[in-house]
């Protein structure tokens, strides 16, 4: 079964209330389904050491994933870093209830959806998968707030500028109809005029440090500065 059929039925399947989580990973690194390895590494890794509950959790690509200094440039939060290279929405979908739900979060600090457009779906799909993501988060872990991040330019997906558009303004529309959902724009800081700024490696997608400390500019006001939150479990 194709991986897009597989988290449309499971979401739907959530909504209706009638499936407990389900967690594709738990068949390990030689199952067959995308990024299997490095779900798998995760899994591992909170066996050996446990995470708490009641941090900031940090998910979705490899613009996540390369954050390697997302702790420090984000203290005093807690975070834990749980992006996997080349994903795309439905991929973080898929695998909800390993890289999500076990690590019952304060907040949720979400980027996806450039290799997504890269992959030829359309803004409308990449935005579908997106309310479905959200629906996975309402269904599993209620009012819990989630910060998402805006499809950001670069050099190599310059042409897709006109996509991620369409797919930015469907996410900022959808966080000012949701008050668990807040919309951060990292576009207009990236961008030097009419051209993405010179803050990417050499394959022209991925961040330099100073990307990174565009994002850290744009991000950490808007977590410091959230209301209580209403993440169950979690204390305001």
């Amino acid at each position: 079964m194709h991986r897009r059929s597989i988290v449309l039925g499971l979401a739907a399947a959530l909504l209706a209330g009638v499936v407990q989580a389900q967690a594709p990973a738990a068949s390990g690194a030689n199952s067959g389904l995308p990024f299997a390895a490095e779900i798998a590494s995760f899994v591992e890794t909170d066996k050996a050491s446990p995470p708490k509950t009641c941090e900031t959790l940090l998910v979705g690509s490899s613009s996540i994933r390369f954050w390697t200094t997302a702790q420090a440039d984000l203290a005093p939060l807690i975070v834990i870093n749980r992006g996997f290279g080349g994903s795309q929405i439905d991929d973080v979908n898929l695998y909800f209830d390993t890289v999500v739900t076990p690590y019952r979060p304060r907040r949720i600090v979400f980027y996806a959806g450039d290799n997504d457009i890269d992959a030829r779906k359309t803004p409308d799909q990449v935005f579908r998968d997106f309310e479905t993501f959200m629906a996975l988060k309402t269904a599993k872990l209620g009012e819990t707030p989630v910060y998402v991040i805006s499809v950001k330019p670069s050099k190599l997906r310059f042409a897709q500028l006109e996509a991620q558009a369409e797919v930015n303004a469907k996410l900022k529309a959808l966080a000012a109809e949701r008050a668990d959902l807040v919309y951060v724009d990292v576009v207009t800081p990236m961008m030097d005029g009419p051209e993405p700024r010179d803050i990417f490696i050499a394959d022209g997608l991925h961040m330099t440090p100073e990307g990174y400390a565009i994002w850290t500019r744009a991000i950490k006001p808007v977590l410091t500065a959230a209301p209580p939150t209403r993440a169950p479990g979690c204390p305001a």
